[in-house]
């Protein structure tokens, strides 16, 4: 208990970056299927950077906290923005942009938060230390005003960065397979579809053997390595 009391202030920045994420996340989709013809998502409120809008119980609140709590890089998923591609003005077109659009935004935001801590390392003494301090005792285990700041802003870069990877996967109900589904022929893309009933257990099986870790590794080391090098 004492270990996690002492996590606390590292637990807390990563799932308020996981928050911001998924809230651009899905606002991506909302406003880009909205431009693309279909108002659904707009008149049910999910164009908004309210977390609240876009919470899915387990994908929001206990798996990232699961994760977080045993020290594993936090990513996860939201309620589902609901589209209907026959108000599209270009189906096929529209369904690669409406899918593109979360991973795309969360990319830019992951972008933004290293173009700041890149910022911070040509201007602040001693930022590659207090990286690496922060990077292997956490939020609580560095003094300092800037070290919360430096925290949060790398968790914003890691968490935005985990979930657009994790959200091109190619396995319904997840961004890569909506892709995937666009530039299939119908047929196909129906058969493919069939998948999702079976989404969220080839995603369990995939974490249980550490499928994730090995596929979030290169770009995890590639972001501490631009940061710290």
């Amino acid at each position: 208990m004492d270990a996690l009391l002492l996590r606390l202030p590292e637990i807390v920045s990563q799932l308020l970056a996981f928050a911001l994420a998924i809230s651009v996340h899905e606002s991506a989709h909302a406003w880009m299927a909205d431009r693309c013809g279909d108002p659904t998502a707009r008149l049910l409120g999910r164009i908004t950077l309210n977390p609240i809008k876009h919470v899915d119980p387990i994908g929001t609140i206990v798996f990232p906290i699961m994760l977080a709590v045993v020290g594993a890089p936090v990513f996860g998923w939201a309620k589902v923005v609901p589209v209907v591609p026959r108000n599209f003005r270009d189906g096929r077109r529209c369904g690669i942009l409406v899918a593109a659009a979360g991973p795309a935004s969360n990319l830019a935001l992951a972008l933004a938060a290293v173009a700041l801590l890149l910022l911070a390392k040509v201007s602040l003494p001693g930022f590659r230390a207090l990286l690496a301090s922060l990077l292997q005792a956490g939020a609580a285990g560095t003094a300092g005003v800037a070290a919360p700041l430096v925290y949060l802003l790398f968790s914003v870069a890691l968490v935005n960065l985990v979930l657009a990877i994790f959200n091109l996967v190619p396995i319904p109900p997840a961004d890569g397979s909506m892709l995937v589904m666009a530039v299939l022929p119908g047929p196909l893309a129906w058969r493919y579809a069939q998948l999702q009933s079976w989404g969220l257990l080839i995603f369990l099986a995939l974490l249980w053997v550490g499928a994730f870790g090995w596929l979030f590794r290169p770009f995890v080391t590639a972001l501490v390595w631009i940061l710290l090098v």
